[in-house]
């Protein structure tokens, strides 16, 4: 069982981003190592740090329950598409690669593209 991230935009042959919830976790974390904080010390990950503690335009992603969730809107699509556009390219530049960073490059390319739809379509981002 998973995690799949998709457009909210009825079309059932579409994109999507499916992770394994451990993977999604693990993505996430190396997200919020890329801001410059461990999301393990946040507050809902185990951590007694308020997220008012940190500024990150990924926020609407990473301080986000993985099921039975709300669905990120379209505004929030369009304050995280553009940082992990950014982390992306990091990633992407990164020499020597470490363990394990293919695998969220790749998490990351299917995500903005996924993103890219639902802004471009202003459709909500959906955890399913």
């Amino acid at each position: 069982m998973g995690l799949c991230l998709f457009p909210g935009d009825e079309d059932v042959d579409g994109l999507d981003a499916c992770f394994s919830y451990e993977g999604f976790a693990r993505f996430r974390r190396r997200l919020a190592l890329a801001e410059g904080f461990g999301l393990d010390e946040m507050v809902g990950f185990g951590g007694n740090r308020p997220w008012t503690d940190v500024s990150t335009d990924l926020e609407p992603l990473l301080n986000h329950p993985d099921d039975h969730s709300e669905d990120l809107s379209a505004e929030d699509c369009v304050a995280v598409l553009p940082q992990l556009e950014a982390i992306l390219e990091q990633w992407s530049e990164e020499e020597p690669h470490d363990a394990g960073i293919e695998r969220h490059v790749e998490d990351a390319q299917r995500l903005v593209a996924v993103l890219r739809i639902c802004v471009s379509k202003n459709v909500a981002l959906f955890f399913g």
